[in-house]
């Protein structure tokens, strides 16, 4: 059985941790698999918009402490020859728009990775929690990405108490984009996915990058690396059926080209 499945419908790839039984605490194997999707998701020409969901009660209950893998992964080298991002959660670059559709208890190296989400849909019963503190450890990459994502007094809220908070807690502080209903959140979620794919994806793509890398940057650099962008992205086919398509007042048929 697959710890993570893959599945790809009308350029939404759903991407759904399959462990269950173990409230799906993220092993080495599981881990593996589960940046395999992630890469599969980043190369596949036809994924344009991705889901980020689980089976069973919990979504995720953080890193499996019986299996060292799951809370730090294996690397080639020393981890100063090899940083963390090459995974998801840790700041593979991604620039494809992302959706996780969360239920339950979300927690530890689950809640890391809603981080690098575009948009998080979380159901009314989810519950959020970043526990190292609790067993004497610090949240790092969580750390790192959690004050952008909140501000700096929500995010120490759940760094420095190891305390959970609720989805509305969740939505209130910008952590949860949208809540609903649980029997709502899957087609939520889909509807959403959806309504994505109708502009164009490699504009989405160039547009979200400029988004991410310019917020390092001067404004001029910033300025700079977007005007390249543009000019990147206007020598796509897809700009020329946008454009074909305005002045023949018609849907544009994106390819992703």
């Amino acid at each position: 059985m697959s710890l993570v499945t893959y599945a790809l419908d009308d350029h939404v790839a759903t991407i759904t941790l399959n462990r269950p039984e173990a409230r799906n605490a993220i092993n080495g194997p599981l881990r593996d698999e589960l940046n395999a999707a992630w890469e599969r998701f980043r190369g596949e020409q036809d994924a344009w918009v991705g889901i980020l969901t689980a089976n069973g009660e919990v979504f995720c209950a953080g890193a499996d402490l019986t299996d060292s893998q799951g809370a730090v992964g294996t690397f080639a080298g020393t981890f100063w020859e090899k940083p963390t991002i090459n995974s998801f959660e840790s700041g593979m670059e991604l620039f494809k728009p992302t959706i996780a559709a969360v239920h339950g208890p979300c927690i530890g190296y689950g809640l890391t990775g809603l981080l690098f989400c575009d948009f998080v849909i979380a159901s009314t019963e989810a519950v959020f929690r970043f526990p190292e503190v609790s067993i004497g450890v610090p949240t790092i990459v969580g750390a790192i990405r959690l004050p952008q994502r909140v501000g700096w007094a929500n995010a120490m809220e759940l760094l420095l108490t190891g305390e959970p908070i609720t989805a509305q807690r969740a939505k209130e502080i910008g952590l949860v984009w949208k809540l609903v209903e649980p029997s709502e959140l899957q087609e939520t979620a889909r509807v959403w996915a959806r309504t994505l794919t109708k502009a164009a994806p490699l504009a989405q793509r160039a547009t979200k990058e400029v988004a991410w890398r310019s917020a390092d940057m001067s404004w001029i650099d910033a300025v700079r690396f977007g005007e390249t962008m543009r000019k990147v992205a206007g020598a796509t086919e897809d700009v020329a059926d946008g454009l074909r398509a305005w002045q023949e007042k018609r849907p544009p048929r994106w390819q992703g080209r």
